[in-house]
């Protein structure tokens, strides 16, 4: 999804980041987006751990 953003465009973002939300809220967001993606990965994680384990049990 993020593959073709360079540097460039990942600059341009938190330029138009910090002009939208200010300095004071920047922290605040970024850490509220770190805890949401590491969610979703655990989350995505578990799943793919449960359909292995699922895919054993009708194997067996």
């Amino acid at each position: 999804m993020f593959q073709n953003i360079g540097v460039p465009g990942l600059i341009l973002i938190l330029v138009i980041a910090l002009i939208i939300f200010g300095p004071s809220k920047l922290p605040e967001i970024g850490r509220a987006f770190g805890s949401t993606l590491r969610e979703f990965k655990n989350s995505a994680k578990d799943l793919m751990t449960d359909d292995k384990e699922e895919k054993k049990e009708k194997v067996n």
